[in-house]
């Protein structure tokens, strides 16, 4: 569990915590190829027993410490991906590449469960069981986790799977998480609306298809409020319209794009087919037709009960550990749910917002301008150290 000892290990390897979390900063890769980020992480490790599962389909390997020795098996995870945007912290080791940051913490993510993995090899021979280290790429957006599962890396499945994200305005060093469902499905929208396009001049000679769009749109927010109880939140939102190629010319066709959170499966089914007949429906109205495509993402991560509450005793097991119990879920979404669809386990989240910031001021992840209180992660590596530790020892008692 979150020991002194486990924090005192994590505090003692700090630099080369933060070092690691920098140098991949510095360098950051997208989507299911990040061999860069990969072999940094791996000449961090050179020197522990660990053995290495690598895959065909992309980046991810899995490093495991004690394989296959006699008793339960945990993992824990860390992405490597980052985001293709722009970076604006003036930090001295800011990206060295355009349009490309680290903006969702993935640095620290992979830098707090490399540290882990050297503190835990540290006393493997007291470990009653073995520990995996899942470094994956892909996750935003690109089902990492799925490609890795898919590839057998995980097999067979462990007994238990915890993670850790950052969150840099939340209170420093705090822990929080919820039992039952934690973050959102996540799926891509396309409604393509087709009528007749011609003049500008002459609108009734034409089959417009933007108003159309634009109907739909507002009827999709009515829909949201109308089908489904506030208590089980439902977010559809549409965030792009593209339609046309002049000021004067109706276009044939108008595409509407955006995204479907949901908590549950039932409501994910149910909210595509009530999306598909409104949009369809107001299309047919006018005389338009509307080509509807749900493109599945994440499914909703939910935690085990068990896992949280074993993560609450870890990270409380210090006078100055804190835990929060989330009271709703987040409407954001992690394909750290394939895990936990085969696994029982949990993530939580990490503050890593300034000691006394005041948290409104604090830029939220995706931020171009977001910042990280490095010293918050040895916190994050000796929690990560410690739900490992007391599974193995202690399974969910």
């Amino acid at each position: 569990m979150l020991t002194e000892d486990l924090l005192q290990d994590a505090t003692g390897i700090s630099d080369r915590i933060t070092a690691l979390r920098r140098a991949i900063h510095a360098e950051p890769e997208l989507g299911l190829e990040t061999p860069k980020t990969l072999a940094k992480v791996k000449a961090e490790l050179a020197d522990l027993p660990l053995e290495w599962r690598d895959g065909p389909s992309c980046t991810g390997a899995v490093a495991v410490l004690n394989p296959g020795k006699q008793g339960r098996s945990v993992l824990l995870r860390g992405d490597m991906d980052a985001l293709p945007m722009p970076e604006e912290t003036g930090l001295e080791f800011a990206s060295t590449v355009p349009g490309r940051m680290h903006a969702c913490g993935h640095d620290t993510h992979t830098a707090m469960l490399a540290g882990a993995a050297r503190i835990l090899a540290g006393r493997a021979d007291a470990l009653p069981g073995e520990v995996r280290f899942m470094f994956q790429p892909g996750e935003e957006g690109y089902h990492g986790a799925r490609f890795m599962i898919d590839d057998g890396l995980l097999d067979p499945m462990p007994d238990a799977a915890f993670a850790l994200h950052i969150m840099p305005n939340a209170p420093h060093g705090a822990i929080g998480s919820r039992a039952g469902t934690l973050l959102a499905s996540a799926d891509t929208l396309e409604i393509a609306v087709v009528g007749r396009g011609g003049h500008a001049s002459m609108p009734h000679h034409t089959r417009d298809p933007v108003p159309v769009a634009c109907e739909i749109v507002m009827a999709l927010q009515t829909m949201v409020t109308r089908r489904f109880e506030a208590t089980e939140a439902v977010v559809v939102t549409v965030t792009q319209l593209d339609a046309g190629t002049a000021f004067n010319v109706i276009p044939d066709r108008a595409l509407l794009k955006g995204t479907i959170r949901t908590l549950s499966p039932e409501k994910r089914h149910a909210v595509g087919a009530d999306i598909r007949r409104v949009a369809e429906n107001i299309a047919a109205a006018h005389d338009c037709s509307a080509e509807v495509t749900v493109t599945e993402g994440f499914p909703p991560t939910v935690n085990d009960a068990r896992a949280v509450a074993l993560a609450e005793a870890v990270a409380t097991s210090l006078p100055d550990g804190k835990f929060l119990r989330l009271p709703t879920p987040i409407m954001g979404a992690e394909d750290f749910s394939y895990v936990l669809e085969k696994v029982p386990g949990m993530m939580a989240f990490l503050g890593v917002a300034g000691e006394g910031a005041d948290l409104a001021q604090c830029c939220a992840i995706h931020s171009t301008r977001m910042m990280v209180d490095e010293s918050v992660l040895p916190r994050g590596t000796a929690f990560l150290a410690g739900c490992a530790t007391r599974f193995l020892e202690c399974g969910w008692d």
